[in-house]
């Protein structure tokens, strides 16, 4: 989740119990952009009370956010063993993105169940549905599969951006149109950017 010195460089385990915390910690270290006039601010503990919204607006910013690099993969070598990589932050369920097999984890869509989520937030779920079953509607040729590792359903937010962008690239399919979902991002990081401040985050 982090790197030396924040987090000592070994991140830390996330739960349901901690996710909010996780998700709120991601979108306030990223969602203002540093500059030079910035980049020394120090970031605290908020003073203000965090609404319900206000965190499931994070959990939202961050699944879809572009520094988001969750991922999947079968057969990954590494210290002489194969490994697999499960993702557990998929948001839709098999039958909401016509993915051809079951996801291992249903993490996301199970914690979510329950969540109201924003007007603002739920138009970011909607784009980024419509761009995931746009992934699964077509198999990638060999060379995107083998780049992005693409063998197993429960493929990840980082592997369905780069995998409709290669076919963007590439024009053997229909182009897959982004702006729907860039708007609705735009939206939600423009109600979350001043919220940073006013709930004490930065000064």
């Amino acid at each position: 989740m982090f790197s030396a010195p924040y987090g000592q460089g070994d991140g830390f385990y996330i739960n349901p119990q901690n996710i909010w915390q996780a998700a709120i910690i991601f979108t306030v270290r990223r969602i203002i952009k540093p500059t030079w006039l910035n980049d020394r601010d120090q970031f605290l503990q908020p003073t203000e009370p965090l609404t319900e919204e206000f965190k499931t607006d994070c959990l939202l910013w961050m699944l879809f956010n572009g520094s988001n690099l969750t991922a999947s993969a079968n057969n990954l070598e590494w210290n002489g063993q194969k490994w697999s990589i499960v993702n557990h932050f998929i948001p839709f369920t098999e039958a909401e993105v016509n993915a051809p097999d079951r996801f291992e984890s249903d993490f996301m869509v199970q914690y979510l169940a329950d969540i109201t989520l924003s007007a603002e937030a739920t138009a970011v779920l909607d784009a980024g549905r419509s761009l995931w079953t746009a992934y699964f509607a077509h198999t990638d040729v060999r060379t995107v599969r083998d780049q992005y590792k693409l063998n197993r359903a429960d493929v990840g937010w980082y592997q369905v951006r780069n995998a409709l962008g290669e076919r963007n690239k590439s024009g053997d399919t229909a182009p897959i149109n982004f702006s729907p979902f860039e708007v609705a991002y735009q939206a939600l990081t423009h109600k979350l950017r001043p919220q940073v401040f006013s709930l004490g985050f930065l000064r």
